[in-house]
């Protein structure tokens, strides 16, 4: 799926229309609901004196490969009180589950042109949405409010009927999060989460860089590696799956050949997973050595930002795997494959 010129949209901060999805589209969460696929993606316009802005829009499939836009998108800044962390950035990244009660819960960045900020909604149908603001305001007396947060993967059952649904691992809910290192936070309602910090006397498995330095008592759950793909920084996917054998988590990550794998570009992003112990989501079990997807067909190594595979969509659906990604911070592609 590419941009678009079709959608427009009578954005209430501009107070004009906007061509909300012509620039870019990209890095799509996916929800599997009555029968069909529900895409929520991020896209851009050009309008703007940021120069662009990231809505979040709906698309909807029957097949997994075929989508239907929805004409506006459905999570967006507004005259709201979020505008103040939303603006003039946006809203970007998303990734949805459900909970018990049927609600679904998106963490998505918000962004103001500065900093980036992790924030959640819940909606009852995937259209209209309910923003609560940043995951972490009410932690540790709000220290982590105005740091750089983002990606927050909910670990979660896939269940056969393909609904993505939150669980609780020893009374909380647990999510995977970071674009530097991936650390780890725990929730009792999916809205309201707390940083897994470091005891007093531990020390972090990897030398701190970029935003990690602002964060140095958090616990590092996935580092990076010096010498390998995941050298530069992780990420983390698609909410991270919770199984028989352990949680897995598919994570992204971007290198750099001086200090990483010198037989990938320059700002690489690619694809590798890890495997935690199910009852201890702190715990690493095994890690891939090298990546499973890495940028290689021309819309994945040329576009707004070259070279970038960028996983945030998993879904189980008519007995088939169908894995979302974003493409060179451009377009949206899929990989399939049978349960």
């Amino acid at each position: 799926m590419g941009p678009s010129t079709v959608g427009k949209f009578y954005d209430p901060i501009l107070g004009k229309p906007v061509l909300w999805e012509e620039k870019d589209v990209f890095n799509p969460a996916v929800v599997v609901r009555e029968g069909k696929i529900y895409m929520l993606y991020r896209a851009e316009n050009k309008i703007t004196t940021f120069g662009k802005a990231s809505r979040i829009g709906l698309a909807s499939s029957t097949d997994g490969i075929h989508f239907q836009r929805e004409p506006e998108p459905v999570l967006y800044p507004a005259n709201d009180d979020q505008k103040k962390y939303e603006w003039p950035g946006g809203t970007e990244d998303p990734r949805v589950v459900e909970s018990d009660d049927h609600t679904y819960y998106m963490t998505y960045t918000a962004y103001d042109g500065q900093l980036a900020r992790l924030h959640v909604a819940s909606s009852p149908d995937l259209h209209h949405w309910t923003k609560y603001g940043n995951v972490f305001a009410q932690a540790a007396g709000g220290k982590y409010l105005d740091k750089w947060t983002k990606s927050g993967s909910i670990v979660s059952r896939y269940e056969p009927d393909g609904r993505i649904v939150a669980t609780k691992i020893k009374g909380k809910y647990w999510m995977y999060w970071g674009d530097a290192q991936i650390w780890l936070a725990t929730s009792d309602d999916l809205i309201h989460w707390t940083p897994v910090e470091m005891a007093p006397s531990e020390e972090p498995p990897v030398p701190l860089r970029a935003q990690a330095l602002t964060m140095p008592t958090l616990k590092i759950i996935l580092p990076t590696r010096a010498g390998k793909f995941d050298s530069d920084l992780v990420e983390s996917g698609p909410p991270a799956m919770l199984t028989d054998q352990g949680i897995r988590l598919i994570y992204n990550s971007r290198n750099v050949p001086s200090f990483g794998d010198k037989n990938l570009p320059e700002g690489t992003y690619s694809a590798a997973q890890a495997l935690f112990d199910k009852d201890d989501p702190t715990k690493l079990l095994q890690r891939t050595d090298t990546y499973f997807m890495h940028p290689e067909k021309p819309y994945e190594t040329t576009g707004q930002v070259n070279q970038v595979v960028f996983l945030e969509g998993l879904a189980r659906f008519k007995s088939k795997w169908f894995l979302y990604y974003g493409t060179a911070d451009s377009k949206i592609a899929v990989a399939s494959r049978p349960e």
